[in-house]
């Protein structure tokens, strides 16, 4: 699962929202149960997580109970369904069952860790499908409703990927049906050799290119992002240590071009930071009788070698250290 906490913002604005801007919470309503939900669904994936919890409110200081997990956790197990309908019909109702997940890191966020609960399942997400979340809590139904996003495919690069043009090179893709935001991004791998050892380090360099917004839903149209080679080596010239005792070797480029469904990129734009001091952030859900966020993505890697030209200006840097392989 590779969200990095995308739910944090969500549950870091309701507490901002139920403490009035400060931890200190003299005055509150009398005790609501607020579901909070973010699922992203995903085609090719072996297991599908959706986070589920609840919003809360007390006296004292809402950062402290952020770090207790009885603050925001259900209790026990609730009832959650995925419902999909495929060409008419209705498929069989796919059950959840919650895991704990021991991964999170101190300092990834306000709240309790390393542990978080989740609710998944392994069960297939068909790509022609419409998908119902149906969360039953005993006292009422939340549910939530979206479509997945279908397979595309990159257009530019063809073969080899390359930095040493003197001109723009493009990266362009298909739109995938049912996607709405792509985020592009490079990542070059090479390996290090420190002399006085024969330990390879492995080590990466990402290079965020941008995001595009397709006008239509129906997988019709092609995007693309234009970069200049020379950014790529100046880029690489302020990350690497400059050490005349390191030997480097270039490796492959991977292209992600992550793709988000229509829901999931209204709920980034309602949420991305203002300029102004005065507008008023709207509010935006696809829950019903809830909060958050359900939607659905599609991550696609394509891994490309340097050309040779690329590879040999690498080599042709002394300062950089990067030698041809044997």
């Amino acid at each position: 699962m590779d969200m990095r906490n995308p739910f944090l913002f969500l549950f870091f604005s309701l507490l901002l929202f139920f403490s009035a801007c400060s931890t200190d919470v003299d005055n509150y309503a009398d005790y609501k149960d607020v579901t909070i939900v973010y699922g992203l669904l995903e085609t090719d994936k072996d297991t599908t997580y959706i986070k589920i919890t609840k919003a809360f409110l007390g006296p004292g200081n809402a950062l402290v109970f952020a770090q207790n997990p009885d603050s925001s956790n259900y209790s026990g197990k609730l009832d959650v369904k995925l419902i999909g309908k495929q060409n008419s019909n209705t498929l069989p109702a796919i059950t959840l069952d919650t895991i704990t997940i021991k991964n999170k890191q101190a300092g990834d966020s306000i709240f309790y860790f390393p542990e978080q609960k989740l609710y998944y399942t392994t069960a297939p997400i068909y790509a022609d499908a419409q998908y119902t979340l149906e969360i039953n809590k005993g006292s009422e139904i939340i549910r939530a409703q979206t479509v997945a996003v279908k397979d595309f495919s990159v257009l530019k690069p063809n073969n080899r990927i390359n930095f040493a043009a003197t001109t723009t090179v493009a990266i362009q893709w298909n739109t995938a049906e049912n996607g709405k935001r792509y985020e592009v991004q490079l990542v070059f791998y090479y390996d290090e050799l420190h002399q006085g050892t024969s330990d390879t380090i492995h080590q990466s360099m990402t290079w965020k290119m941008g995001t595009k917004t397709a006008d239509r839903l129906d997988g019709t149209e092609k995007l693309e992002i234009n970069y200049l080679g020379e950014a790529f080596y100046s880029r690489l010239n302020s990350e690497l240590k400059h050490d005349p005792n390191i030997r480097r070797f270039a490796g492959p480029v991977d292209l992600i071009i992550s793709c988000a469904g229509d829901e999931l990129n209204t709920y980034i734009d309602v949420n991305a930071p203002s300029n102004s001091i005065i507008q008023e952030i709207p509010e935006y859900t696809n829950i019903e009788n809830g909060y958050g966020i359900f939607s659905s993505r599609k991550i696609l890697v394509k891994s490309y070698l340097l050309s040779v030209q690329s590879e040999l200006k690498l080599v042709q840097n002394p300062d950089w250290g990067f030698e041809l392989r044997p």
